[in-house]
């Protein structure tokens, strides 16, 4: 993975094959701390005690299509190779929950990537599922829905092709205001 962005994508697309139809993304970005943090949490069909003992080995997925599965192994390594952590918790029926922290200080950190364009694409994909989005920097704080996002558009599909630019924008500017354009 080449920039947070990526690994939120790949994370999340766990979430949306769990069924979750409600799935919550946290960034809190704290630059005098050194540190961020991503959380991932779902109400989709969680794993078991026996499946999430493994599920950082690269050669334990729920795939059919292929025997390794790489995004949460790589997303653990990337915020480990920073000095920072990597933690994930699943009960069965439940959903799970997974954070990693990464501090940016260090030489191995990745970039943010297109934050804005990931959070617009992951509403506008997946219209079925509520998307909760929270960005914090220092004491600044950004947060929208899918529900949010479908009220201002007023019957408009989230799915409609021209929603698409309008939602990234949206985002942008908000996270532009918080300065987090601007990292990585």
């Amino acid at each position: 993975m080449k920039d947070l962005s990526l690994h939120i994508l790949d994370i999340v697309q766990n979430s949306v094959s769990a069924n979750s139809s409600v799935i919550e993304i946290n960034l809190d970005i704290d630059t005098e701390k050194d540190y961020i943090k991503l959380a991932v949490k779902d109400n989709g069909k969680g794993m078991d005690s026996e499946f999430l003992k493994y599920v950082t080995d690269p050669f334990t997925t729920t795939r059919t299509t292929r025997k390794v599965g790489l995004g949460i192994p790589l997303l653990k390594q990337n915020a480990e190779l920073t000095g920072g952590s990597f933690s994930i918790d699943s009960q069965l029926g439940q959903g799970t929950e997974l954070l990693a922290r990464f501090i940016p200080s260090n030489i191995d950190c990745l970039p943010l990537g297109d934050i804005a364009g990931t959070f617009a694409l992951l509403i506008c994909s997946y219209p079925a599922i509520e998307f909760k989005i929270r960005v914090k920097k220092e004491n600044e704080l950004f947060e929208v829905s899918s529900s949010d996002i479908s009220k201002a558009l007023d019957g408009i599909p989230l799915n409609n092709p021209q929603v698409y630019p309008i939602v990234k924008e949206f985002i942008y500017s908000n996270l532009d205001e918080l300065q987090i354009t601007d990292l990585g």
